[in-house]
């Protein structure tokens, strides 16, 4: 997960189209390391997007939306409205297609692949019951670093919670990595609040005015 930094960008935040998907798996590689490029730290570099990306476009493309300056998607935005029933299409509609794709796909020594691997095959549970109770929808947001200022991820955003809040969804939430500090405090300014806490992920979530 990205949050704001330096540099500035005019560009235009619109809906996803079919054509973007390479574009958005580059953008989920080149900050897939806690914000920062992951390129070279995965043999298959398209691993990360299969997980993070992919069941979004596949599934919700109506909640997914790119930051675009005219030479393409360079950030996004995904969502899903109800994640109890996300998860359970994942399982019938995403994973078993990847599994097998990458069944007999090695773990090379000194990259990161193994992670995402048992990602695929043994995907973790959604959020607590008691969190999807109140935040039942959730998302992702990455951006390529010239748009990290600006004010683009928080219009972003706002774009997304327009769509979740037309559709009766009470509030959203997110997991993201405790190394992250920057996103962690990008997401606090917007209102999120810390839901949860494990050795690695933090979740946090935001009701609806």
């Amino acid at each position: 997960m990205t949050g704001p930094g330096s540099g500035d960008a005019a560009g235009v935040i619109r809906r996803y189209r079919p054509a973007d998907r390479q574009a958005l798996y580059e953008v989920c590689l080149r900050t897939g390391d806690s914000g920062q490029d992951a390129t070279g730290r995965y043999r298959n570099p398209d691993l990360l997007g299969d997980v993070f990306v992919g069941p979004y476009l596949a599934l919700r493309p109506q909640f997914a939306f790119v930051v675009d300056d005219g030479s393409g998607a360079e950030g996004y935005v995904l969502g899903a409205l109800d994640t109890t029933a996300f998860h359970r299409e994942c399982e019938e509609r995403w994973w078993p297609a990847l599994r097998e794709r990458y069944r007999d796909a090695p773990v090379p020594a000194g990259r990161a692949d193994g992670w995402l691997l048992d990602w695929i095959r043994h995907p973790p549970p959604a959020a607590p019951p008691e969190i999807i109770d109140v935040y039942p929808s959730h998302l992702h947001i990455d951006l390529l670093p010239r748009w990290q200022s600006g004010g683009w991820g928080r219009r972003m955003m706002e774009r997304l919670w327009a769509e979740l809040e037309a559709a009766r969804s009470p509030g959203v939430h997110l997991g993201v990595g405790t190394r992250n500090a920057r996103a962690i405090g990008f997401y606090r300014h917007l209102g999120f609040v810390e839901l949860g806490r494990g050795d690695e992920d933090v979740i946090l979530g935001r009701v609806f005015d």
